[in-house]
């Protein structure tokens, strides 16, 4: 019995050992799973964050390569568009705006290659561009005031018998914020009111105004952007009625501009261009917002038989705006001015009384007309060239505070920003030729176009008097 019991008991132990060498193995086993499931996750992280940095990598670089060249040219300084700095006052106070921009491209390299400060310093330019005034369209100006000479090769520019105006005003949500102490609504009305009121009692003036119904929301879009509405006119200037007109609406929703201009072309098809002069005004701070093509509708309008002289105003307008609405001045043969207040507002209003008076006018003492038209062309060039270097000066001033910002942030270092500055200066000296070269230009073209006036108006009298 005895004997049995042990070997029971022998059994017992043997299948305890055995059982315990299994669970020993099946742990063996496990941890080595967790083990490679482990290293697997560990190398998975490591992966995505390569691929993150990569990825990083590949952005900053994308938008050091895609910062635009720095402009060489007369036309490139005048197409350029605004950065996300242009015309600070103190660049200092947009340190953590500084700091967002840049960590996007990371710090110099410590090494860098003339490529590199290239294009670190192209992405620089690009943040504190400004918007330079064209001077092309002081060329059109110039035109604009000789409005009625029928010796001007633009037929648009021959006085007709009949006049017309159309003004059309975005009334978009925008148009709420203030430029100042006041909305650019406030400031926009008051500057219509004081044009209308100027001009010839013979003139039919029309008011148009969109986007005024609704809100922003996108709810409201098809509502906003459905709502064009002529408020006024064509009719000779009423006071009363007109301030009405002004008093029935205020900025609200959406900006369908290119239904707006349609929708002077149509009220406009009547007035050919043979018996009437057709001006048209578009007064606006923002881009098309309705899923329509207002570039399209102004070339279209342009080419109609009512082939109007569109002005268009930028007001407080942002980079893409801005580069819209030039794009529309230019496939309309038309003007465009920026606007950045008040009196920049009213100073296009002015430009456009200052043509009506000479409708009422027109080749009255011919000649001395001719010579204040070129003294008044001497203002211009004077005040486009102090522009052109104001916004030059303020340009490069802000590119070497950025440069020490830059510096501060230890983006780069005290040697580089040295470098770079040193860089920026050649900069300097370019544009700033530049500017001289654009004077010359105008100048000489001044000469050419007032002593051709000139010339034609005197051949004119000479035949009347032979």
């Amino acid at each position: 019995m005895a004997k049995k019991l042990t070997i029971a008991v022998l059994f017992f132990l043997v299948a305890l050992l055995l059982i315990g060498c299994n669970d020993d193995e099946k742990d063996k086993e496990s941890q080595k799973e967790l083990d490679s499931a482990s290293e697997a996750i560990e190398t998975e992280d490591v992966k995505e964050e390569e691929t993150e940095k990569v990825e990083e990598e590949v952005a900053a670089s994308s938008l050091l390569l895609h910062a635009p060249a720095i402009p060489t040219t007369i036309d490139e300084m005048a197409n350029q568009l605004p950065g996300l700095f242009a015309g600070a006052d103190n660049i200092y106070d947009y340190a953590d705006e500084i700091k967002q921009e840049f960590d996007k491209v990371g710090p110099l390299p410590e090494n860098p290659t003339d490529e590199e400060y290239d294009q670190y310093l192209r992405y620089i330019y690009s943040l504190v561009a400004e918007d330079y005034p064209n001077p092309e369209d002081v060329i059109k100006q110039w035109q604009f005031a000789s409005f009625g000479n029928p010796d001007l090769p633009d037929s648009r520019y021959h006085f007709k018998p009949n006049y017309n105006i159309e003004i059309l005003l975005d009334a978009s949500g925008s148009m709420a914020n203030y430029a100042g102490s006041r909305t650019r609504m406030e400031i926009a009305k008051e500057a219509i009111l004081q044009f209308v009121q100027k001009v010839p009692k013979e003139a039919n003036v029309s008011l148009r105004v969109y986007g005024h119904e609704g809100t922003g929301a996108d709810r409201d879009k098809e509502l906003s952007c459905s709502t064009i509405e002529q408020v006024y006119g064509f009719a000779p200037y009423d006071e009363e009625k007109f301030k009405n007109a002004l008093s029935e609406f205020e900025p609200a929703g959406w900006t369908p501009l290119a239904g707006a201009l349609s929708a002077a072309k149509e009220s406009m098809a009547s007035f050919h261009t043979d018996d009437y002069t057709n001006l048209i005004y578009v007064v606006s701070d923002g881009i098309e917002t309705c899923d329509g093509d207002p570039v399209a509708v102004a070339e279209e309008l342009s080419q109609s038989d009512i082939q109007p002289i569109i002005n268009i105003i930028g007001f407080q307008t942002d980079q893409e705006a801005q580069k819209q609405l030039q794009e529309i001045a230019r496939v309309a043969d038309g003007i465009y001015a920026t606007a950045n207040n008040q009196e920049e507002l009213q100073a296009e209003f002015k430009r456009a009384e200052e043509v009506l008076e000479a409708w009422e006018k027109w080749k009255r003492d011919a000649l001395k007309d001719v010579k204040a038209g070129q003294v008044d062309a001497s203002f211009d060039i004077i005040a486009i060239h102090n522009k052109w270097s104001s916004i030059t000066r303020r340009t490069m001033n802000n590119m070497w505070r950025l440069i020490t910002q830059l510096d501060e942030l230890e983006f780069i270092t005290f040697e580089q920003r040295m470098e770079l500055d040193a860089r920026r200066k050649e900069i300097k000296d370019d544009i700033e030729e530049l500017v001289r070269e654009l004077r010359k230009n105008l100048e000489q073209m001044k000469a050419e176009n007032f002593e051709e006036a000139q010339q034609q108006i005197e051949k004119i009298f000479q035949e009347q008097n032979s």
